[in-house]
């Protein structure tokens, strides 16, 4: 059997690692209508899935990420209950693997879903539930993320929720929310309370903020990884015959740092122009630990298996560019080594399966 041809279909069966997903991000349209009828949330743009998939896509797709994070009004609203809470939470496990991802690390900001009284502990706990009633019977893996929101000031309090929930599967810890005036540093105390306690941090930096943030997170708040970190190209040169890298570019190659790249979500952010003029060609051969990632499948009318397809038509990338972003993913997931090597053991089989070597793999 030869090679196959990169297609939105090859891809879809590719196992896939997912580390930057919004739980928030990535309602099935349907979903939302369904619970806004049940709860009486009247403020919806629209009771028809097609409008209002496609008012989601044009509200994140304004050039702005303030104005992207307009659309998260309505998925939050309609997250305010255990039962949704699982629900929706249980759906993005289906979707992940109908997608052919084999692992995924999914972000949420339990102080966003407290509106009609739930505590964190039963914000967590919903959410971890339907992860796992999503899992059964599948072979998808998929793990939480607890963010805390940059602009408010229960970082501590996340830090702390995320830790007591550490052994029923939350690996990690992040903010999220407006970058710009927001600094890393200001939740220095909750990142020391994670790091002390050895629960794995990644931060957003370098998405809407400059290379500065970048900074911030790995010199002075644990980061291990970076989600965005697109600014950091302001770091890296191209004369057109050698990339060179200075500053923070270069401590995050010696490092490993693996940045959380997402791709169409920074063009409907205005991060990038278009996938042509996105800086993640230049990151991987800059020697950058790039991985690709959804950010928000609604809002961005994406999926992993679109991700990887859209880079590929954009920068000609092989199988080869597709195991090595998929294989710094596995290396990076906030799991134990035997636990990344059963991922990467899965790879193998597919590449083996597919006829691609296997050399270079662990």
């Amino acid at each position: 059997m030869g090679i196959p041809d990169i297609t939105e279909e090859s891809l879809r069966s590719f196992p896939k690692v997912l580390l930057h997903d919004h739980l928030d991000g990535g309602l099935r349209p349907e979903t939302i209508i369904e619970i806004a009828h049940h709860t009486n949330y009247l403020s919806l743009p629209s009771n028809e899935v097609k409008e209002l998939e496609t008012w989601m896509l044009s509200t994140a797709d304004q050039g702005k990420l303030e104005l992207y994070l307009d659309a998260f009004t309505h998925t939050i609203a309609v997250m305010q209950s255990e039962e949704t809470l699982f629900r929706v939470a249980e759906e993005c496990v289906h979707d992940l693997n109908d997608d052919g991802i084999m692992y995924a690390e999914v972000r949420f900001a339990p102080e966003l879903f407290g509106e009609k009284g739930l505590t964190l502990d039963e914000i967590i706990t919903a959410v971890l539930q339907g992860f796992e009633s999503g899992m059964r019977d599948r072979e998808i893996i998929v793990k939480g993320i607890l963010c805390a929101m940059r602009s408010s000031d229960r970082s501590t309090e996340i830090a702390e929720a995320a830790i007591s929930f550490m052994d029923k599967g939350v690996v990690g810890f992040d903010i999220a929310g407006p970058e710009i005036d927001f600094p890393p540093r200001i939740h220095r105390q909750a990142f020391d309370i994670a790091h002390r306690n050895n629960l794995p941090i990644t931060i957003h930096a370098g998405e809407a903020a400059g290379p500065d943030y970048i900074e911030e997170a790995l010199t002075i708040c644990h980061a291990s990884r970076i989600g965005h970190g697109t600014s950091v190209r302001e770091k890296i040169s191209d004369n057109g015959q050698a990339i060179t890298s200075y500053g923070i570019a270069t401590e995050l190659v010696e490092r490993g740092i693996a940045l959380e790249v997402c791709p169409t979500s920074n063009i409907h952010t205005g991060i990038a122009d278009s996938l042509h003029s996105h800086p993640v060609n230049t990151f991987l051969d800059a020697g950058l630990t790039v991985t690709i990632n959804t950010d928000n499948r609604l809002m961005s009318s994406t999926s992993l298996t679109n991700e990887l397809f859209q880079c590929c038509n954009a920068f000609d990338w092989t199988w080869e560019e597709i195991t090595s972003v998929t294989l710094n993913a596995v290396e990076n997931a906030f799991l134990n080594k035997g636990e990344r090597d059963k991922l990467a053991k899965r790879l193998d089989s597919w590449k083996r399966a597919n006829g691609l070597s296997t050399e270079g793999s662990k």
